[in-house]
C-alpha cells in the first residue's frame, strides 16, 4: 500500500489489487490491520490503534480507500458515503471500444450471493436496486480501452457487471466475461481518485492513486490527467 493523504483525522492509501480491506475467511491478512501497523509504527502509538473502515473495493481492484483515524471523522465519513457526497473517478481497461465516448448507463442489479455476482435488468424486477454509472472514453488501443468511469450509486460489481453488459468486459474480468485472466489475477479496473469534504476541517480533498505500471496501462494512460 501506498500512503497518498494523511492528518490527524483520516488516512487515505492506495492498495494493491489481491489485498483485502476488511478481514474475511481467507483468513489472509487485510488492509485494515497494515494499516493500523503503519501508524503504529509511523506515530509511535502504542496499544490499540483506532481505525474505521469506511467503504472497500473488490479483491482483485486496486486504488483510493479512505479510513478514518477518530470516531468523529468515521461518523461523519460513513454518512458522507452513504448520502453520495464522495466524488469517486475510476480507471477501467476494457476489451473493445464502446459503440459511444461518452454514455450514462442506467439498469437494476441484482447481486447472487452463492457466485458472488451481480446481473444487469433494463428495468426493475424483484430484489433489484437501480444502479447508475457515467463513463467517458480517454483513449484507445487496438484491442483494448481506457475508460473513466464515476459512480452515481454503489452497487455490488457494478462497474464490472454494467461494463460486461455493454459488451466491454474489464480486462483480466472472467466472472464478467474477459477473454482471459491477468497474470497476477487483478482486474484492470483502478480507484483513480476520490474527492470529498474533509469531515472536521471541511476542506476540499483529492486523493488520487498512482497508474500501475505494466506495460498497457503506461500505453493507454500516457498524457492523460
Amino acid at each position: 500500500m501506498t500512503v497518498v493523504y494523511e492528518d490527524n483525522h483520516l488516512i487515505i492509501v492506495a492498495k494493491e489489487s489481491g489485498e483485502i480491506v476488511q478481514g474475511d475467511k481467507t483468513g489472509d491478512k487485510p488492509l485494515s490491520e497494515t494499516v493500523k501497523d503503519y501508524i503504529k509504527a509511523a506515530h509511535g502509538k502504542p496499544g490499540n490503534v483506532f481505525l474505521g473502515v469506511v467503504h472497500r473495493l473488490d479483491r482483485p481492484v486496486g486504488g483510493v480507500v479512505v479510513f478514518a483515524k477518530t470516531s468523529k471523522a468515521l461518523t461523519r465519513l460513513n454518512n458522507m458515503f452513504r448520502d453520495g457526497q464522495v466524488r469517486k473517478t475510476y480507471w477501467a481497461i476494457v476489451e473493445g471500444c464502446p459503440k459511444e465516448p461518452e454514455r450514462t448507463l442506467s439498469g437494476w442489479l441484482t447481486r447472487n450471493e452463492k457466485q458472488n455476482k451481480s446481473r444487469v435488468f433494463a428495468r426493475e424486477v424483484p430484489g433489484s436496486k437501480h444502479a447508475v454509472l457515467s463513463y467517458r472514453l480517454l483513449a484507445a488501443g487496438e484491442r483494448y480501452s481506457l475508460l473513466e468511469v464515476e459512480l452515481a450509486t454503489g452497487r455490488h460489481h457494478q462497474i464490472r457487471c454494467q461494463l460486461a453488459d455493454i459488451g466491454c468486459p474489464i480486462k483480466g474480468d472472467l466472472k464478467y466475461g474477459a477473454r482471459r485472466s491477468n497474470p497476477d489475477g487483478s482486474i484492470s479496473l483502478l480507484a483513480r481518485r476520490v474527492e470529498l469534504e474533509h469531515p472536521v476541517s471541511h476542506q476540499k480533498i483529492v486523493a488520487e492513486a498512482p497508474v500501475p505500471g505494466d506495460n498497457l496501462w503506461r500505453e493507454l494512460s500516457e498524457g492523460i490527467r
